[in-house]
């Protein structure tokens, strides 16, 4: 028990500890809150006119592989060009009810001044079925490296436990010790 007291009242050690601690509750809690916003609003709600989404299939590869997080940008459809690769939500045939990134192949414009695209994944043969302005999620502008690295660890059974379970428990288990360190202390002071 004493070693623990002054492992605990060592400043370097203090302060490593908040650091670890802080970093993996901000972590953990941002990640948490912008899948699960995205994932129970159907991928609705964005931040700041950007959405965060993962490659689930190699239809993109070798642009984007699986487990590739990407960032979208909400841009106007005028924007949109051929050759850029964008998000959205499918309403016909195999990509219904998915958010499909694929690269657009063409870019029209209707009677009304509305825009259509036509998209299709480097690896596929067929294209998608016609893609209107409302089923728009954006223009992918980012492949982030480091979430995509975190993502595909987490995905694991082991990378799971190593990155969420331990690191949790490890939170939890310090804010004990510290409380039972704190309340011995109290208790010593007054005998």
């Amino acid at each position: 028990m004493r070693k623990i007291k002054e492992l605990k009242e060592n400043k370097i050690f203090r302060i490593i500890t908040s650091i670890i601690r802080m970093l993996v509750v901000v972590i953990m809690v941002g990640f948490i809150l912008v899948v699960c916003l995205q994932r129970f609003s159907g991928n609705k709600i964005s931040f700041f006119n950007y959405r965060m989404f993962t490659v689930i299939s190699g239809s993109m590869s070798p642009k984007y592989e699986i487990g590739d997080v990407l960032i979208s940008k909400e841009v106007d459809p005028s924007e949109i060009k051929v050759g850029d690769t964008i998000s959205y939500y499918g309403e016909r045939g195999d990509v219904k009810d998915k958010v499909i990134t694929h690269q657009v192949t063409k870019v029209e414009k209707d009677e009304n001044g509305k825009y259509r695209f036509r998209a299709k994944g480097l690896t596929n043969l067929i294209e998608d079925p016609t893609i209107f302005e409302h089923q728009l999620y954006g223009v992918v502008i980012y492949k982030s490296v480091i979430l995509s690295i975190i993502y595909r660890i987490v995905a694991t059974r082991i990378g799971f436990y190593l990155f969420i379970i331990i690191p949790f428990m490890f939170i939890i288990g310090s804010e004990i010790v510290s409380t039972l360190l704190a309340k011995e202390e109290k208790r010593r002071q007054k005998n």
